[in-house]
């Protein structure tokens, strides 16, 4: 037996995992666990917002007739495959790294499109399609998240999960996982009916594996929906959270900053908080450090903010660089994704980050 140190001495909980002497390297740097979805993004209004009853800068789960009822009143949008934990395996193999990503479609044409712009990327993903007959939730299709962007560049989301609700632990790509040094998840996940039980097999998978576990908070509602399991898993079975400060503020219940800061330090994990345009927090064992925003030339969608920091953050943990440093090179993939409309990158992220002196 040998002892393996994963992301050296920057996951607390990536102390010495004893594993098989014959182990080979992670394959994949980073695996994403999320729902597989279909963006459809538009421009919109204040006005528009309240006529539908929408909560601006919140994610609400919907049925199909409510997604038709919004879609009704979007304007001319933007179709692109997407999803939170799909948009940050997207931006790591943008960065250079070698990503993964499970999460399922159904039979359908927006199926087809989600897996053929993945692999397209250079995201390895191997989907189980829900055939269409396959019940009442499969056959409304593959997943889509309606997004209403206001001139503030706030955006508020509107989801069918569709097919992605069928997410089991049988669903779950244990080779894949195997291989990866990091497992990310999204928080939404909590949201299927047997999503928590495919998010504890994928962790079981993951530490068995000698992986580490990171999780997205996803979005304050989800939080609210879901405040307790996101703090047990806090205890054991994680390494890392990326979350913002209205998230970081729900899960620990208080309205300061500084006693969430307080909270995710005394777990011993390494925390990274975005605050917007403020840049953002990482906490790590021992160090508070802040680190300053990246800003855009212009501001036009934030879709994607989140997702692409993350993306960063975790290039930078596995290719040995400081959390600091990742939290910088997060700071300007978020920065490249607002400056225009839709959650991916539109530039040459590698050579962004390279200029800017972030990777080599």
């Amino acid at each position: 037996m040998v002892e393996r140190l994963v992301l050296q001495a920057y996951y607390p909980h990536a102390v010495t995992i004893s594993v098989p002497v014959n182990i080979l390297p992670p394959e994949l740097d980073v695996v994403c666990l999320g729902s597989s979805l279909v963006d459809v993004l538009a421009q919109t209004d204040d006005e528009t917002l309240s006529r539908l009853g929408l909560i601006k800068g919140t994610m609400d789960l919907i049925d199909l007739q409510r997604a038709d009822e919004i879609y009704a009143e979007m304007g001319q949008a933007v179709e692109v495959s997407g999803g939170a934990a799909a948009n940050t395996a997207a931006g790591v193999a943008a960065l250079g790294g070698k990503s993964g990503f499970i999460g399922k479609v159904a039979d359908d044409a927006f199926g087809e499109i989600f897996t053929h712009d993945m692999r397209a990327l250079g995201v390895r993903y191997q989907p189980t399609p829900v055939p269409a007959a396959a019940g009442k939730l499969e056959a409304q299709g593959t997943g889509r998240c309606l997004v209403l962007v206001t001139p503030d560049h706030e955006r508020t989301l509107n989801t069918h999960l569709g097919a992605a609700t069928t997410l089991a632990p049988a669903d779950i790509d244990g080779p894949m996982v195997a291989s990866a040094s990091v497992l990310y998840i999204e928080g939404y996940l909590f949201d299927a009916p047997q999503g928590p039980e495919a998010v504890r097999e994928a962790i079981r998978i993951a530490h068995e594996a000698g992986a580490s576990v990171a999780l997205s908070l996803a979005d304050p509602l989800c939080v609210e929906r879901h405040r307790r399991e996101f703090l047990d898993l806090l205890v054991d079975e994680l390494d890392l959270v990326l979350c913002n400060e209205e998230e970081a503020l729900g899960l620990f219940n208080t309205t300061s900053l500084d006693d969430a800061i307080e909270a995710f330090d005394e777990t011993g994990l390494l925390v990274a908080v975005t605050l917007g345009a403020k840049g953002s927090v990482v906490i790590s064992p021992g160090e508070i450090s802040r680190v300053d925003a990246v800003s855009p030339e212009q501001v036009v969608d934030t879709t994607g903010a989140g997702d692409l920091f993350a993306a960063g953050f975790l290039y930078a943990l596995t290719h040995g660089r400081s959390p600091e440093l990742a939290a910088q090179l997060g700071g300007l993939c978020a920065s490249e994704v607002i400056s225009h409309m839709g959650p991916r990158p539109q530039v040459d992220l590698a050579q962004l980050a390279r200029e800017a002196g972030l990777i080599s």
